[in-house]
Formats: structure tokens, sequence, C-alpha cells
């Protein structure tokens, strides 16, 4: 069992380790505060290849693997978990659905402008009352008879949705046919007929603009179908895999922070004449959050390593996906907890880490639905 990395995928590393300490790092306080989407930042990670990380080169990105994708986004992550969803979705969500079943002009005109960070890309297929039952959407694509569709419908909770140029919709074609009438579409929101709703006012990930958008007799032209009509669900379920290891690496980016932070603090930290650090009750601590932050990125690691394979990998994301996401929000607790008061306070970052760990247990399948797919692998029961 070889551990160690590619040149390439280190080299990777490498250059988003520098955009997230010299750019991202300095800036995340204000664009969270303020809520505002860090569009100059985002366009510097296109420029440099990171928001089209497993692209083809001849398709405008980098043309590396899952498993630098995972390194890049660990780095990212850990300087601002809202950096790195956006990274997350034009990655895994919007660019890895069209590469996989797009046509040859979806990828050269759209997931070129996509990856080389000219423009936003999003992904739409929870709408409000729907959310982890995503069979269950009402958006409708009404196919004429000269063969475009009519769409009308709400999609909510949209990351990127405010920004987004281009949009991965998922509606019912054929409302009698369940699962299998859903088809996917690409949507350009410079068109009549799309509108954007209010910008979500969230918990963590503020400057990740997020919104509910909505379609009034929008017409998809036959070039916008994505893929096969009426195979939708299954882009679906197959781009949320590749999500799901992009979250995970989000995850350990974010515990990473956290733990780091907390080891300096602990042997700084004076408390009853000695540095915090030597009490066995904040040791334990430190032993329990190194060991859930390895297992987290090993798992996220094996993850991206069976995707690179070619093989299935739907299980792997799932219990990456689940325990790093669980690790982080464990992780930045005990580390708002060791700090006391001072990770309590926005003078600290640890209080972003809290906040931003906990969508990482909610988007891209909540924790539960991880638990789903796992047992049901494991099983093979339904």
């Amino acid at each position: 069992m070889d551990f160690s990395f590619t040149e390439e995928q280190l080299m990777l590393q490498d250059v988003a380790r520098r955009i997230a300490q010299d750019v991202i790092a300095p800036s995340a306080a204000h664009f969270d505060q303020v809520g505002e989407f860090p569009l100059d930042n985002i366009r510097l990670l296109g420029e440099n290849g990171l928001m089209g990380i497993e692209v083809p080169a001849e398709y405008g990105g980098a043309g590396m693997d899952p498993v630098g994708y995972v390194l890049a986004m660990v780095e990212v992550a850990a300087a601002d978990a809202a950096h790195s969803t956006i990274m997350s979705v034009n990655n895994s969500l919007f660019c890895s659905g069209i590469l996989a079943h797009g046509s040859e002009q979806q990828k050269q005109s759209i997931v070129r402008a996509i990856a080389e960070g000219r423009e936003i890309g999003a992904f739409a297929l929870t709408e409000p009352q729907s959310g982890s039952d995503a069979t269950a959407m009402r958006c409708r694509a009404v196919k004429q008879d000269d063969g475009s569709f009519v769409i009308n419908g709400k999609k909510s909770w949209i990351t990127s949705g405010p920004v987004a140029r281009y949009i991965v919709l998922f509606a019912i074609t054929d409302p009698g046919q369940g699962a299998r009438g859903i088809t996917a579409f690409i949507v350009d929101t410079t068109r009549a007929g799309f509108h954007r709703g209010k910008t979500e006012p969230k918990l963590g990930i503020r400057a990740s603009a997020t919104c509910e958008i909505e379609f009034v007799d929008y017409v998809a032209q036959p070039a916008d179908v994505l893929g096969t009509e009426g195979k939708g669900f299954g882009i679906a379920m197959g781009v949320l895999d590749s999500g799901r290891i992009g979250i995970a690496a989000q995850a350990v980016g974010i515990a990473r922070a956290a733990y780091e932070q907390t080891r300096q603090y602990v042997k700084e930290r004076k408390a009853f004449g000695a540095a915090i650090g030597t009490f066995q009750m904040t040791q334990a601590k430190i032993a329990d959050m190194k060991c859930r932050l390895d297992a987290a990125l090993l798992l996220t690691l094996r993850a991206a390593w069976v995707k690179a394979q070619g093989r299935p990998f739907t299980a792997e994301a799932a219990i990456a996906k689940l325990t790093a996401s669980e690790s982080a929000m464990w992780i930045t607790h005990q580390a708002v907890q060791i700090h006391g008061g001072m990770g309590y306070s926005r003078e600290m970052p640890l209080e972003r880490y809290f906040r931003d760990a906990k969508i990482t247990e909610i988007y891209e399948g909540t924790s539960e639905i991880q638990r789903l797919v796992i047992a049901r692998s494991e099983t093979g029961l339904r």
C-alpha cells in the first residue's frame, strides 16, 4: 500500500495552499461578516486550474485526478469553507455531470467557461417541499412539438444561484414514470423565464451565495438536455457521489484548521501554573481530535482513489462524507470548548469553523442519508 502522492498532485496542492494562505485566509472573516460573494478570489482559483481540477485540458481544466482534487479542496477549505463550497459545486456537481453525459458542444462552450473561472456554475435538484426525497420534485418540463421544453417550477438552496451563469437543472418530463421521468437540463440564466429569489441568510459558509430560483415558461432547446431524456435521476445520483467526496474533503479542511489552531493554543495557554496541554483531559481531547482527523482524511483519499480507478465508489464516498462531516463537527466543537470564551468570540476564526462545519452534515445528502446508502450497500436490502 503506497500512501505517497505524485509530483503533479503535490504541485496542485502547493498552488492551492499558496492561494489559500496568501489570499483567501486574510479575507475570510470579511466575506463571512458581510456575506459577499468573493468573485475576485474565485476568478483567481479558476485562473490557476482549481475550478475544473478533473476537467481535461482540452476543455479548459487542470486534467488532474480525484486525489489531486481532494488535496486542493482540503487546502482551500482550511482557509475558508465558503470558498471551498463554491469550488466544490463547480468541480463536483457542475463539471463532472457534463463531462460524463454532455455533448461535445456542451463541454467546449460551457464546461470550459466554468473550469477557467470565467463563469460560475450551479446545481439545482432540491425544491422547497423535497430535500432528501428528490423524486418528489414538482418542477415540470413539458415537451413541445418542435422538441423544445417549457419549464415551470421552483428550486431551493441553490449554491452559487445568485451569481451562476449556467445551472444543471433536474425537472419532471414524464410525471407517470417517477424517477425514470426526470430529465437533466443545462440552463442559461441570461434567458427569459429564469428568476432568482432572495439570498438565504445562512448560519455558516456565508460568502457562498445561496438562493431560491424560479422558472416561468423558460424554454429549453433540445441541445440543452444533458444526457438522455428520462435519465436525469441517474445523472443526479452519480454527480452526488462525486460531490460527497468534495464535501468530505471540505470537512477535513475545516477540521484540520480547527485542530491545528487548538494544538498550538494548548501549548501556549497557561492555567494553574502550567500549559493546559499538560492536563490529561486536554491531552485526551487532542488525541481524539487527531485520530478523527486522520481517519476522515484517509477515508476521503480512499474514496477518491477508488473513483480514480474507474470503479464504483458510491459506498466509499458515503463513508468518507459521513465520517469527515461528523468528525468536523465534533472537532470544531472540542476546539471551541478548549478555547473557552475565546473560542466563542469572533476575534478568532474558531466560531466560524464551528458554524461552517454544520452544513457538511447536511448538503450532498444528510448524515442520515449516508447511513442508508452505507447500510444498503452492506446488506443488499432496500
